[in-house]
């Protein structure tokens, strides 16, 4: 028997878990996966296809290619050239004759507006990143801490109370002490039961979450109606109809009045909005369902640790309504699961729980783990 219970023992010290290293606070993830893939391809993949665009522009020199009059010189064609691209205007005809013009500037722009677009994109990860970050990192830190010390705590307890019931003489007696000790609820945990309580009646974090993601829905939206006003007025006309006299040139009678030219750079442009709105488009539903997260509790995690002694934090019908700062608390425990020790070994104690919860004797480590998981064991039989 002694062997058996030395066993039981170090069995018991070995299911304790080591203190944290420091690593840990650097280590915590404050970004939920979908988020971090929200943020790389939305502010990423305008920044590439700028830079696409840019290489585009300085290895091909002119952008505009103009068919100047075969009288005009080489530095009369170049100054065609330039001057058309500069203004950018097409001169037309409606259809009962009259002189129309249209311009043509966001081609100029457009480069610098999906410059826009990225910092756009960035801004509900600033605003993330510096108003609930922090408060976030600090609740991370703190119920990791105490779900794990709570767990050994637990562990510790029942290393108690195999001993008081090895060295009891009055079998009758311990169990007496332990049914009055569930009783009164002196095991407990109301520092952890009660913050996490606290945070299920705030709703900060929740309201940050909800508006990155709100926002984010705006810039995508505005950055697709953005693309559609291009295509609709401008990026089915890849040539149009310039006007130099202007200026000093007015009066000259060998200029044409229109000049033709044709933009060089028109298919990359159409290439390039068709890229960002259509991956925007794709990313419209994954941030809805970042947002709907929160509609719904994740029970998962916190059912494991309702194994604890009087850790009822469910069983209690405290979880109401999902949009709250316990639920995105819980959503970021998921996402630094591997910080959390003690879920792993509560996972393993639970399938323990399933093949034992029958037996009639409290004698082995694994009866008395069911202790640790809050049931009602049974006393047992002489």
């Amino acid at each position: 028997m002694s062997l058996s219970h030395t066993a039981a023992e170090y069995m018991l010290s070995d299911a304790l878990l080591p203190d944290p290293a420091n690593s840990r606070a650097k280590g915590l993830r404050l970004e939920l996966p979908s988020d971090r893939l929200l943020k790389f391809i939305t502010v990423g993949l305008p920044l590439f296809l700028v830079s696409l665009a840019f290489a585009r522009e300085f290895s091909a020199g002119s952008q505009i290619s103009c068919f100047s009059p075969t009288n005009f010189t080489g530095k009369q064609s170049a100054y065609v050239d330039t001057a058309c691209w500069d203004s950018l205007v097409h001169h037309g005809f409606d259809a009962e004759g009259h002189a129309v013009t249209k311009s043509l500037w966001a081609l100029k722009v457009f480069p610098y507006s999906l410059l826009v677009v990225a910092v756009l994109m960035y801004l509900p990860y600033l605003l993330w990143r510096y108003a609930a970050a922090p408060a976030l990192h600090s609740d991370l830190l703190f119920v990791i801490d105490e779900l794990d010390k709570s767990y050994n705590r637990s562990v510790r307890l029942v290393q108690h109370m195999r001993k008081v019931q090895q060295d009891s003489a009055e079998p009758e007696r311990f169990w007496e002490e332990y049914e009055r000790a569930r009783r009164e609820r002196y095991f407990e945990f109301p520092l952890l039961e009660r913050y996490l309580t606290c945070k299920q009646h705030a709703h900060s974090l929740a309201f940050i979450y909800i508006l990155r993601n709100i926002l984010l829905l705006v810039f995508l939206a505005a950055t697709c109606l953005y693309l559609i006003f291009l295509h609709l007025n401008i990026f089915f006309q890849d040539e149009f109809s310039c006007s130099i006299k202007m200026g000093l040139l007015r009066a000259e009678p060998h200029i044409p009045s229109l000049i033709p030219c044709k933009l060089v750079f028109f298919s990359v442009f159409q290439l390039i909005s068709f890229s960002v709105g259509g991956v925007y488009v794709l990313l419209v539903p994954v941030v809805v369902y970042n947002a709907l997260q929160l509609c719904q509790w994740d029970k998962g995690l916190l059912s494991v640790y309702e194994m604890l002694p009087a850790f009822d934090l469910l069983s209690r019908k405290m979880l109401t309504c999902p949009v709250n700062d316990l639920n995105v608390i819980l959503l970021f425990l998921r996402a630094n699961i591997a910080e959390l020790t003690s879920f792993g070994r509560l996972n393993a104690v639970s399938a323990l729980r399933e093949t034992t919860a029958n037996k009639e004797d409290i004698d082995t480590v694994i009866d008395f783990m069911t202790l640790l998981a809050g049931l009602e064991a049974t006393k047992p039989k002489h």
